[in-house]
């Protein structure tokens, strides 16, 4: 042990280095140039390079959305073991919380659920009942924001299933992003969209061959699934997140908007 340091404040450390240097050596030219050569190539070998690059500190995020599931069935297939994680608010639909056991089963994987700090009772008691009639974006950064962000600060590639179909505010993603996670300390995180050149029919046809269970509420006419009180089915020629927070000047929940992304780096 280090001298004069204590265990604890050691660990942590050495816990924030290796956060550090898997991902240090990532210059902004080459991020570019990864960025484009992976818009090239098939899905399983992005993953591939974030699995020999991370491990196990890269991790899927899922909301169990068709793309997904597909980038999870990919990644089993070629025997890449990435940890997967999924948002449970406590306010989703009985279909969401019965497919997550589903598909538990189907991958033979356990996916963690992150819940926020209050129930959704407690939150009702300081913030007042249905916080999402009347103020959604507080109540999507306490249920989803910040579960997240405890999250993604062991991480050091957060894997999502982000399409650029989804929605005019996806149009432009990038494959490989990198954002500032905490500016005070200079740590960043990697973010991989493996998904975003894939259309909804090839994520549908990719579903059904290969029987993989989906939420069965796709095929009641919802585009897009998130929490059930700000959820509605979306009509033909509505992109597929148009269902989500009708009523409001509010098209993401914020967990893809909450970081600032770099742009003049090195990491």
């Amino acid at each position: 042990m280090e001298r004069g340091r204590p265990r604890g404040e050691l660990i942590g450390h050495f816990h924030e280095v290796l956060l550090q240097t898997t991902t240090e050596m990532l210059t902004r030219a080459e991020v570019q140039s990864l960025d484009h050569r992976f818009n090239q190539q098939p899905t399983e070998e992005i993953l591939a390079w974030a699995w020999e690059r991370f491990g196990a500190r890269a991790e899927i995020g899922t909301s169990f959305q068709g793309a997904g599931l597909v980038m999870i069935h990919l990644a089993r297939q070629h025997n890449l073991g990435f940890p997967v994680f999924t948002l449970d608010t406590g306010l989703l639909f009985p279909e969401t919380v019965a497919l997550k056991k589903r598909l538990e089963d189907f991958f033979g994987l356990k996916i963690q659920s992150l819940e926020p700090d209050l129930t959704v009772d407690e939150q009702a008691d300081v913030n007042g009942p249905e916080l999402w009639k009347h103020n959604p974006d507080l109540c999507c950064t306490l249920r989803k924001v910040l579960p997240l962000r405890d999250k993604l600060s062991e991480l050091n590639c957060w894997i999502t299933g982000l399409r650029r179909q989804q929605s005019e505010t996806r149009t432009a993603i990038g494959i490989l992003e990198v954002y500032a996670f905490d500016e005070a300390t200079g740590r960043d995180i990697v973010k991989l969209n493996p998904m975003a050149n894939w259309s909804r029919e090839a994520v549908w046809k990719y579903l059904r061959d290969h029987k993989i269970p989906y939420n069965p509420l796709h095929d009641q006419g919802y585009g897009s699934i998130g929490c059930q009180p700000c959820t509605r089915r979306t009509a033909n020629g509505e992109n597929e997140r148009a269902g989500r927070w009708t009523g409001f000047n509010k098209v993401e929940c914020g967990i893809h908007t909450f970081l600032p992304k770099k742009v003049d780096f090195q990491i």
